[in-house]
């Protein structure tokens, strides 16, 4: 297979490598609006670096990972479903819901994959947990806690055109809240704090935030965010039922330190960010994209998996915002 890769940054540079170590993957091409970037990542990876985004189309291309900015994503999914070109995208879709809504109505009908990156849905805990629901051993579910706790805040300039703690962070644990559990979030009640940097205040959004959400069954889950946890990257899931509990993300290098007496602490170090914990899912998750590409499997999380993580995490803000419970329905356009 040979495939392209739009956007050279952090997470593309890191996929990019991956993409190059499968059996299956005769070529790489790497392209980003930054030429000399593309140049230098695919000199560091040693694979082929198209001119520009337009050349990178051009490439006889099995398949696209789009891991440009946001920004970039429907006008480049659109293309390559123009094109009959598989497409792995990085979340988001798009920006907002209306962006999310017209790309979702324009690929409507069309043969062609769109596979979304959400990477939890691929780690082995999560899948575990997921697995565990479905059986039943865990009888009725009462309650999901789930964490996404950062170690620092990223770049003012980043926050200030992320969306927000909710759309751009919590979009995880919301996805993976419906994976694991498989129901839909009817209403949620979200509150936020800013103690941290000021840029957080001036672009509206908050340094740490929780929500309560409430399934279709009655389930209730409880999502704890932010940007400021000095202890290390801290990403988990409670799973809790009639029967017994599943928890995600309790490894030795989970970030807690027990004051009880006589308890060891875990032996670390902590991880310190989401490449770094999520690595092996990051794996599977182009692995499977292989297969959607290739025609041996449908896509496992496709626009409108995004559009519905999305709808949570706009309905949150509302509640932020207003100081009250919201109902996903309201947010449905």
């Amino acid at each position: 297979m040979r495939l392209g890769l739009a956007g050279t940054g952090r997470i593309g540079t890191s996929h990019a490598e991956t993409l190059k170590s499968f059996d299956e993957v005769s070529s790489v091409v790497v392209a980003d609006v930054d030429a000399g970037r593309a140049e230098a990542a695919a000199a560091k990876l040693g694979v082929e670096a198209a001119a520009d985004i337009p050349a990178l189309f051009e490439s006889s291309l099995d398949g696209l990972v789009i891991t440009a900015a946001t920004d970039a994503h429907p006008e480049l999914i659109l293309k390559a479903v123009d094109a009959g070109i598989p497409v792995f995208c990085e979340k988001p879709v798009a920006a907002d819901i209306p962006g999310t809504l017209a790309v979702i109505d324009k690929i409507s009908g069309s043969e062609v994959p769109v596979q979304i990156g959400f990477q939890r849905r691929f780690d082995a805990g999560y899948a575990a947990a997921q697995a565990a629901v479905a059986s039943g051993e865990l009888g009725w579910l009462h309650t999901l806690r789930a964490t996404t706790l950062d170690p620092a805040p990223p770049p003012a300039e980043y926050v200030a055109h992320s969306g927000g703690l909710f759309r751009d962070c919590g979009v995880h644990d919301f996805d993976v809240v419906r994976f694991v559990s498989g129901r839909e979030v009817v209403e949620v009640y979200a509150v936020g704090a800013n103690k941290g940097e000021r840029f957080f205040v001036d672009a509206g959004d908050v340094d740490t935030a929780a929500a309560t959400l409430t399934l279709d069954d009655g389930t209730l889950a409880v999502v704890s965010l932010t940007r400021y946890n000095g202890a290390g990257y801290d990403v988990r899931l409670e799973v809790l039922g009639s029967a017994g509990n599943a928890v995600v993300g309790l490894d030795d290098r989970a970030p807690l330190a027990s004051v009880e007496p006589g308890v060891q602490p875990l032996p670390g170090p902590a991880y310190p960010g989401f490449m770094e914990r999520f690595r092996p899912a990051y794996i599977s998750e182009l692995q499977a994209f292989l297969d959607v590409a290739a025609g041996r499997a449908p896509s496992p999380c496709g626009a409108a998996d995004a559009l519905e993580a999305f709808y949570i995490a706009e309905a949150c803000e509302v509640s932020r915002r207003e100081r009250r419970p919201v109902r996903v329905d309201e947010v449905r356009a």
